[in-house]
């Protein structure tokens, strides 16, 4: 980020911090309770409000996988690394769960259908489901449309869940008791001495034993480090008036996870998606803003797929995603920072990987422990 000298002149008040947290998202929140869960006092900071990112933009899906189906990754990157990865996602939710219950948050397991819009998209999942029960992954394949809307056959996980995603943030902030100051941008971080990282933002001049950097869409704004390795991506969404009667009885994927549906928990009809026709515009982007071209594309698909959902649209919102150079989530320590971490990269699927990430990238920065499939040092 960027902070000019009128805004800051580098004077700002001192404040010692046992380990600062940045980014008050879904990764930052759960980082920052695993910390506090490892005996640290810990400080979140945020250019914004709590939660004001792509971890409230998204359409809440909690679904277990890969952003890619699970015989490609198999193919991408190798048989162990899928399954730590799909196994990764599991805690991830289980971590979600966690921290929902006894707290005001909608989550309901209702199940997840990864749906084919084509003849060719059709084989994939049905390879899909394949290796996911070669793997002992208890999916249901369904060689028709169980949805009856025009789809070609589908892959089941009655597991997964849908949740409101900023009241989860909320909660996870509240659970993890640490300190949280908003609207603060961050602008420049030097590496002091061992265990004393100076952090230069507009409010405060922070000094930290460790530093935590869950920033994911914005990492490459504050070290270059990131850039090429996380790439800025927007998501475009459309939602409807609410309806007397619910839609969807699941939340769902197609497209190859390039369009996805689902009912709020008012009976609303959300739609996202619409970037694979966009990319030029829609990659490398930090402009939070609706386009009409993605837009068209959504009211189309509403059109073609739940042309019986006659509720007008209530809203359209963007939400900046960031999407790591190889489509698995980057958890690290800077090069030159040895005492400062990250969980970035989430590629779309902060909800299925987020929180596994950030438990693992806290255990690297605090304990050295190695973060496996997730582990930055893949890239050098």
């Amino acid at each position: 980020m960027t902070v000019s000298v009128w805004q800051a002149d580098d004077s700002q008040p001192i404040q010692e911090v046992d380990v600062l947290v940045v980014g008050a998202g879904l990764a930052g929140c759960t980082a920052a309770y695993f910390a506090t869960q490892a005996g640290r006092s810990v400080v979140i900071t945020d250019m914004n409000d709590v939660g004001m990112g792509a971890s409230s933009r998204n359409a809440g899906f909690m679904i277990t996988g890969l952003d890619c189906y699970y015989n490609e990754g198999i193919a991408r990157y190798g048989h162990d690394i899928a399954r730590e990865i799909w196994n990764l996602s599991l805690h991830t939710h289980q971590i979600w769960h966690d921290m929902a219950k006894d707290a005001d948050v909608p989550l309901v397991r209702c199940g997840s259908l990864l749906l084919a819009e084509t003849e060719a998209e059709a084989e994939d999942v049905k390879r899909a489901a394949e290796a996911l029960q070669a793997d002992d992954i208890q999916v249901i394949f369904h060689d028709h449309d169980p949805l009856k809307r025009g789809y070609i056959c589908a892959i089941e996980q009655p597991w997964d869940s849908a949740v409101q995603p900023y009241k989860l943030i909320q909660a996870i902030l509240a659970k993890s008791g640490a300190t949280f100051i908003g609207n603060n941008e961050l602008y420049q971080i030097e590496q002091l001495a061992p265990q004393k990282v100076m952090v230069y933002t507009r409010k405060y001049r922070f000094i930290a034993q460790k530093v935590m950097l869950c920033t994911n869409a914005y990492s490459p704004r504050i070290h270059p480090y990131f850039v090429g390795k996380v790439v800025p991506t927007r998501a475009q969404v459309m939602i409807t008036a609410p309806l007397e009667k619910a839609p969807l009885p699941m939340i769902g994927y197609s497209d190859y996870g390039y369009m996805y549906y689902r009912t709020t928990f008012d009976n609303r009809l959300l739609i996202g998606g619409g970037r694979k026709q966009n990319k030029p515009a829609e990659n490398d982007t930090t402009e939070d803003r609706t386009t009409d071209a993605v837009q068209a594309i959504l009211d189309a698909y509403k059109a073609q797929y739940f042309g019986d959902v006659q509720a007008p649209v209530a809203r359209r919102w963007a939400g900046i995603m960031g999407f790591s150079v190889d489509g698995l989530p980057l958890a690290g320590i800077l090069p030159d920072m040895p005492d400062v971490g990250f969980a970035v990269g989430f590629t779309g699927h902060g909800l299925a990987l987020g929180g596994g990430t950030a438990e693992r990238a806290v255990k690297l920065l605090l304990h050295g422990e190695h973060a496996g499939a997730v582990d930055a040092r893949r890239l050098s």
